[in-house]
């Protein structure tokens, strides 16, 4: 008894295990990224040409620009982001490390806790460099900080869902076409809202009216994380 006694606080989990294991995803995807930039580029050039492809499209005034051009970024955003979703665990799989991954010795919700937070830093790389970029072709000034807030919000809601959703879908042959499907019409919300909110931003409406859309944006946010969080390890299980 007391040599089992004894054991007994060699089984418990290590102080900060679970955040050392999510950076060490993090870590791993951000240097595989590194040495291939295939993410990086992928969802930089498709971002590029669907803004050149509005652009072209919409030949409108300056004020008729404005009013568009919320719908415009997140259109750009959410479609270059499904882009570095699917290729994030399709890497993995392919490369026979999702398996691994399932099998190392961590709470599966590191798992997704890492994916998420790679997968929004390739969504933030690309937006870093595709906001300046929208911003001289457009002439309009994206570099507001509480517009900024709304794209950090509406990246995270996307990111949370679009992992777990990916991680559904990546087992199929179809995944390609599989998470756009998946993905669209339960992310409705967090697009909508992150649309409203930037466009009451950038066209100077009084706080009051934008305060419900960054709330709702804000409950999105919370409600797609502690999902991932919940029902990760039973999508993987699958």
């Amino acid at each position: 008894m007391p040599a089992a006694e004894r054991a007994l606080p060699m089984t418990r989990p290590a102080r900060g295990g679970f955040a050392r294991a999510v950076a060490a995803i993090v870590w791993k995807d951000l240097a595989a990224e590194l040495r291939s930039k295939e993410l990086i580029s992928g969802m930089l050039v498709f971002a590029l040409l669907v803004v050149l492809v509005f652009n072209f499209a919409l030949e409108l005034d300056v004020r008729a620009r404005q009013s568009v051009t919320a719908g415009v970024l997140w259109v750009t955003f959410a479609f270059a982001g499904t882009l570095g979703l699917n290729r994030s665990l399709a890497l993995e799989r392919d490369g026979g490390c999702l398996e691994g991954l399932l099998l190392a010795p961590v709470d599966r919700s590191a798992i997704y806790f890492g994916k998420a937070l790679g997968n929004l830093a390739f969504m933030a790389i690309m937006e870093i460099l595709v906001l300046p970029f929208y911003s001289a072709l457009y002439n309009v000034n994206l570099f507001q900080p509480l517009l900024l807030a709304v794209v950090a919000l509406g990246s995270i809601g996307y990111v949370a869902l679009g992992t777990l959703l990916s991680a559904m879908a990546v087992q199929a042959r179809t995944r390609d076409v599989l998470l756009p499907i998946l993905l669209f019409p339960v992310v409705l919300p967090v697009l909508i809202s992150a649309v409203k909110a930037s466009t009451g931003v950038l066209q100077g409406v009084p706080m009051d009216e934008i305060w419900p859309w960054l709330n709702l944006l804000i409950a999105c946010d919370v409600i797609f994380v502690a999902a991932g969080y919940m029902v990760f390890d039973f999508v993987v299980e699958e």
